[in-house]
């Protein structure tokens, strides 16, 4: 079966128990709830059952010779069922978009999302499981049981600090590919821009010094893969200041991260250290100052990607900065994560790779780059999610970089 992009919509109108404001309202006066009504996705046949010889082929007793071959020879699961062509994208439902802890039930219209994402861009299906629990032992322990379903995991919308360990204890436990797209994808979009913004401007990752606002999950990530790629220096402030080897409040993702990061040695306020800064990566929300902007060097980038406001507006950052991106389509240069997850997970799935590596995201971001080519602009360091060499060029080298790294099983 399949998942596919469709909207199966309700007729029904009826108001709720209780006097509650009928559903046809929210219709009327905002197209979103159109178009979610009924959900955003369905499940749909990929074989015909159209008389009793197809029905004894796709169930029984057809199918009951499919599962003795798969309980005699396991790997036959990925040629025989869906299993190798299928995502689970798993939350909690506490850090849902800017809307923090909504629940499960509440982050499904961003799970389905998700889901109609991974099948539009990467042609990998995809199915919302939205869980009703949030200690790490317990999403672990459901996340394992249910894992055998499914050929990746992909981790959304969970909280930081316990999205680190929750994605570290899956992948030691698991011989699949478990990704949090909250980190990896927003990391692997900004390495792929700001690639592209140094070499618009004659210079190299290894000539530029990063200030990054925000240690959460995706300011953590963003940080470890810069640092991988060979960065100059990057920083990272959360709402203490700059993560510095001399504060004793540190968690203990933060701690290794001051071990790994800001070789400057810079401590204090984020405004302080963008003072001579090559690059700002916003990923916090808040404002940052005019002044703080202003201080920084000469054909500066700013990457000031919260939604919907950017902690520099654009008009102010273009001040200052030689390129400019934000998390907006309604600005040039939009950092997207939906330019990464379905390539990568379409290549891991490609060569039934047994994880995700700092290799294959590395090469997703240099293709990601690559797309660019010499269309590049201070406009257009990164492809819009639309252009249709996207996919199948991070699909293809993240594949490659799994083979290249043996974690490919074909």
């Amino acid at each position: 079966m399949a998942a596919e992009i469709v909207n199966p919509r309700s007729d029904s109108g009826a108001a709720q128990d209780g006097g509650a404001e009928p559903l046809d309202s929210f219709d009327a006066f905002d197209p979103a709830f159109a178009l979610h009504r009924g959900g955003k996705m369905a499940v749909q046949a990929t074989v015909p059952v159209r008389d009793k010889d197809d029905l004894s082929l796709a169930y029984t007793p057809g199918v009951a010779k499919v599962c003795s071959a798969i309980a005699e020879q396991p790997e036959l699961v990925h040629d025989y069922t869906w299993k190798s062509s299928v995502v689970a994208v798993v939350t909690d439902g506490t850090a849902v978009l800017g809307l923090g802890d909504i629940g499960p039930e509440a982050s499904l219209p961003v799970m389905e999302g998700k889901a109609i994402l991974f099948k539009q861009f990467g042609g990998v299906d995809a199915v919302p499981i939205a869980l009703d629990c949030t200690g790490v032992d317990e999403i672990v322990e459901t996340v394992v049981r249910l894992a055998p379903s499914f050929g990746g995991i992909n981790l959304e919308d969970i909280s930081a600090p316990r999205c680190f360990e929750i994605e570290r204890r899956l992948q030691e436990r698991l011989d699949i590919p478990v990704f949090h797209d909250d980190q990896h994808g927003t990391a692997v979009v900004t390495l792929a821009a700001l690639r592209n913004a140094a070499r618009l401007t004659g210079r190299t990752l290894g000539q530029l010094r990063a200030v990054i606002s925000g240690a959460g999950a995706a300011g953590v990530a963003i940080a470890k893969m810069l640092i991988e790629a060979g960065i100059g220096d990057v920083s990272v402030a959360d709402r203490k200041g700059v993560v510095s080897r001399d504060r004793e409040d540190l968690t203990p993702v933060k701690r290794e991260l001051a071990e790994l990061s800001n070789k400057a040695g810079l401590t204090g306020s984020l405004e302080s250290a963008l003072a001579g800064a090559d690059v700002f990566i916003g990923v916090s929300g808040g404002t940052v100052p005019e002044s703080a902007v202003a201080s920084m060097a000469e054909g500066a980038f700013v990457f000031a990607m919260a939604n919907p406001n950017p902690e520099v507006h654009p008009e102010v950052a273009h001040k200052y900065a030689a390129v400019v991106a934000t998390g907006r389509s309604d600005f040039p240069n939009q950092i997207n994560n939906v330019l990464a997850f379905p390539g990568i997970f379409a290549g891991a799935l490609q060569v039934r790779a047994s994880r995700i590596t700092e290799g294959m995201k590395i090469a997703a971001a240099e293709a990601l780059a690559a797309v660019v080519g010499d269309d590049l602009a201070a406009d257009y360091v990164i492809p819009s999610p639309f252009d249709e060499r996207v996919a199948p060029a991070v699909t293809a080298a993240v594949a490659a970089a799994a083979r290249a790294e043996g974690v490919a099983r074909r």
